[in-house]
Order: structure tokens, then C-alpha cells, then sequence
């Protein structure tokens, strides 16, 4: 029994129209890599039918989680909430998360202890101790100072692994809030961890105390400011992930950084230098599960001139961890996300990728590097256009 809430099980009418936009499916072709068939999987256990053998535990750990087939179906099946739930049945009977991982998420919550182990990490890519089938791009050895309060305006969250791998990306943030006249707060317990890699892991309980310590570390009514489109995705959802009325009103205070700035985009001072073509390649849980994929577009407009993907959206293979637990599916399925950004280079020729989420940004580093793209985060590429 997989403690499903029957009428979100029901709600699937297995009409099919979610399977062009489910990632595992486009790769391996199998019904049962798809939403509906992981949906099928899920009623024949919850009502008795099929037992939870190994073949069901790979088509749960398979799924990368992006939602994409959220906003594809016309009955508004909530999958990515059936997914958790049943990771989480699955986490608690020990099916999934062995204890290695679980020691790699707890590690999250000691932000020191990230950042020493993410240093030494960079250290082992130098001299080519890190298997290159996890694609991950080359992470710093060392990073700019960490981020110092400039009023109470709104909160900037700065996150665990973000603010490990990708800090610049948050004083590029800092910057463009100061263009706009706005002062920000960061949180005194610093690199906080969301909870985000927890709940695709099935650590519910986890999750929910990490979300708390998010929680009371930004009290007041301010907005909270998110350069990490999963992280913004999880404290979107915190009312649903902690279930109480003080966590809904939180998650209405949330705001992903683009989805901010596009809003005072005029604001900015205006860009002197040659603009650049920038393809866009929209983060899963930007596109999917916040849905304000457009604020990016408005944003880089300003500095740009936007290329568009013709793959509707597609998963790049992140995932979260995803990209580690599962390489080679997840090396398929950048394969095609590649193979689209090669078809918009063919009729736009572009320098920059542009991807608002740090999973994003380094799976596909990992291969468009070495070929002259630089992969960016929005925000850093229009912090460089305004400093040129």
C-alpha cells in the first residue's frame, strides 16, 4: 500500500498526452517509463495487484521528477505529488535511498562541511579523480566572499549547493536588486539547505525540518528572493510539504529572481556594449512547476537577444541528483537537449546558454564547454552585459 490519495490516482484518464513530454519515456521508448505507466504501477500496488519488486522500485527511481507532463495533461493530474508520496512510502521501507545517499543529503545540512567537501571536490577534478560520466562541469576551488546584508528590503535565500558552486551567481543577483534601488537581507544561518533534494529522495521528514529552519530563519512579511529555480520551486510548495497555515503564507512571500527583476526591469540601467545572442534552455521546475519561464525572456531581453528551443521544454537530464543516481539515463536524455541547441546554433549562431537552476547549468557545462558555450544563469549574463 503506497498511502495514495485515491481521487489524485484517479484523476489520470491514461489519455497518453503526457508521453512526448516525459523525458524517460522519449529515450527508452517503454510504456512503463512513462507517467502513465508509472501511474498504472502505482494503482496496481495501491490496490493489491502488483507487488513492490524490483521492477516497480526502477520505474518510481527512474523518473526524473521534472513535472513536464504536469502542464501537458487536460485532467491537471497532480504527478509530481504521486511521485513523492510513493518515493516516500518507498524511502520508508527502505526500497530507495540507501544509507549512502542519505549520509550525502545529511552532509547538506552542515553548510562548513559542504563547502570544505565541495573545495576538495574541485580539487579532485584538477588532477581527473572525478568520473567524467557524472558531467559535471569544473567547480571552484575557491569562492568570492559570501554575501553581507545591505538593508531589509526583501530576503535573498542563498541555498546550500548554490551558494557552494555557484556564488557569483548570487552577488550578480545582489548587484542587479542594488541597480534597482532595493536593499536585501541575507539569512543568518547563511547557506541554508531547502529541502528540494530531500523530497525527490523520499526523506519526507527530512525535508519538512529542513523547511522549518528555512522558514525561521526569514521571518517577517518581506519578499524572498530565489536565483535557484528548484530550490524556488520547494519553498513554493512549502505549504504542501509542511502542511500548515504559517508555511502557505511563507511560500506566498517567494519569488524566483528573474520573476522579480523582469518586473523592474526598467529599473536597469541600460547595456552600452554589443548585444549577445543568448539561448535559453528553461530549468523543469521554472518551466514546469513555477511557470514564470517568461520573466527570464523579459529579463534577458534587456541585454539580448533571446534564441529560443524548439523541444517545448524538454528535460535536460539534472535532475537534482539525478544526474549522479542515474548517468546514463541522464546522458541520453541531455543528449537531446544538446541535439536542440546544436538545430538553434545551426540557425542562430549564439556564444551563451542561459539556465536559472545550478543542475542545469552543470550538466549541460559538462559537454557544451569543451565545445566554446559558456553555460550562465540569466542573472549573471545581464550582471556582465550592465558591467561591459
Amino acid at each position: 500500500m503506497l498511502n495514495l490519495d485515491n481521487e489524485k490516482l484517479s484523476a489520470c484518464v491514461s489519455c497518453g498526452l503526457c508521453l512526448p513530454h516525459c523525458p524517460t519515456f522519449r529515450v527508452t521508448g517503454e510504456e512503463s517509463y512513462s507517467p502513465r505507466g508509472r501511474i498504472d504501477a502505482m494503482r496496481g500496488v495501491q490496490n493489491g495487484d502488483v507487488p513492490v519488486d524490483v521492477e516497480f522500485v526502477d520505474f518510481m527511481e527512474t523518473c526524473v521528477q521534472c513535472r513536464g507532463c504536469e502542464p501537458a495533461c487536460p485532467s491537471n493530474v497532480e504527478f509530481g505529488a504521486l511521485m513523492e508520496q510513493t518515493r516516500t512510502t518507498l524511502a520508508i521501507e527502505r526500497r530507495i535511498t540507501p544509507w549512502w545517499q542519505r549520509l550525502g543529503f545529511r552532509v547538506l545540512r552542515h553548510h562548513r562541511l559542504l563547502l570544505a567537501g565541495s573545495s576538495l571536490l574541485a580539487a579532485a577534478q584538477r588532477v581527473k579523480l572525478v568520473p567524467s560520466r557524472l558531467g559535471l562541469s569544473e567547480l571552484p576551488v575557491r569562492r568570492p566572499p559570501a554575501l553581507s546584508s545591505t538593508g531589509n528590503d526583501l530576503w535573498l535565500f542563498t541555498g546550500c549547493v548554490m551558494d557552494a558552486w555557484q556564488r557569483s551567481t548570487h552577488l550578480a543577483t545582489a548587484e542587479l536588486i542594488g541597480a534597482t534601488g532595493t536593499t536585501y537581507r541575507v539569512p543568518e544561518s547563511g547557506g541554508a539547505c531547502c529541502g528540494a533534494l530531500h523530497v525527490h529522495a523520499g526523506l519526507h521528514s527530512e525535508a519538512v525540518a529542513l523547511a522549518k529552519r528555512v522558514m525561521a530563519s526569514m521571518p517577517g512579511d518581506a519578499a524572498i528572493v530565489v536565483n535557484s529555480a528548484g530550490c524556488g520551486a520547494a519553498l513554493k510548495d512549502y505549504g504542501s510539504i509542511v502542511g500548515t497555515d504559517d508555511a502557505a503564507r511563507f511560500s506566498e512571500r517567494v519569488v524566483d529572481a528573474s520573476e522579480w527583476l523582469a518586473k523592474r526591469v526598467d529599473l536597469l540601467p541600460p547595456a552600452l556594449g554589443i548585444r549577445e545572442r543568448v539561448i535559453v534552455q528553461d530549468p523543469c521546475h521554472l518551466r514546469h512547476v513555477q511557470r514564470v519561464e517568461q520573466s527570464v525572456r523579459t529579463l534577458l531581453t534587456h541585454v539580448a537577444d533571446v534564441v529560443e528551443l524548439d523541444d517545448d521544454g524538454l528535460c535536460c537530464g539534472a535532475g537534482g541528483a539525478y544526474s549522479a543516481l542515474q548517468p546514463k539515463l541522464a546522458s541520453d536524455i541531455r543528449d537531446r537537449k544538446v541535439a536542440s541547441i546544436d538545430r538553434a546554433l545551426q540557425a542562430h549562431p549564439a556564444d551563451v546558454v542561459a539556465s536559472a537552476n545550478p543542475g542545469c547549468s552543470m550538466h549541460l557545462a559538462g559537454v557544451l564547454n569543451s565545445r566554446g558555450l559558456r553555460v550562465s544563469h540569466p542573472v549573471d549574463v545581464v550582471a556582465d552585459a550592465l558591467r561591459s
